[in-house]
C-alpha cells in the first residue's frame, strides 16, 4: 500500500511541474504584435457582420451591427481567452468612439487586440 501511495504521490509531483513549467514558459512569452488598421466608416455599409480572428492561444468571433455609418452593436459571439476575460470591455470603448484605435485593456493587451482584430475583419466584409 505504500508503495502505491509514492507511486501515486510522484505522479502528482510530476504533474504539478509539467503544469508549473508550462504555465511560467506561456507567461515568459512576449505578447504577438497584432497592427489593428483604422477602418473608415463612411465606407462601410449598413448590416450585421461577423469577423473572427485568431492568434494563439486567444480566439474571437464578433458580430458588428452598422447602420448610418455608425457602430451599434458588437457582440462576442466566442472568445476563447485564457485569463484575458477582462479584455471584452474593449467593445464598448470602440462603440463610444467609432474606432478601432483604442488602448487594450490593462492585462489583457492579447486578447483586446483579438477582439479588436475580429471587429476589424467584420467591418472588412462590409466595405462598399
Amino acid at each position: 500500500m505504500k508503495k502505491i501511495l509514492k507511486v501515486l504521490l510522484v505522479i502528482v509531483i510530476t504533474i504539478f511541474v509539467f503544469m508549473l513549467v508550462g504555465f511560467f514558459y506561456i507567461k515568459s512569452r512576449p505578447v504577438p504584435v497584432v497592427e489593428i488598421a483604422a477602418i473608415e466608416m463612411s465606407s462601410v455599409k449598413d448590416g450585421f457582420y461577423v469577423g473572427e480572428y485568431e492568434s494563439f492561444p486567444v480566439k474571437a468571433v464578433v458580430n458588428v451591427q452598422v447602420k448610418d455609418n455608425k457602430i451599434l452593436r458588437i457582440e462576442i459571439i466566442e472568445h476563447e481567452n485564457g485569463l484575458g476575460k477582462k479584455a471584452e470591455a474593449v467593445v464598448e470603448e470602440v462603440i463610444q468612439t467609432q474606432s478601432l484605435k483604442v488602448e487594450a485593456v490593462s492585462g489583457a493587451t492579447h486578447s483586446s487586440n483579438v477582439i479588436l482584430k475580429a471587429v476589424e475583419a467584420a467591418l472588412q466584409k462590409g466595405k462598399i
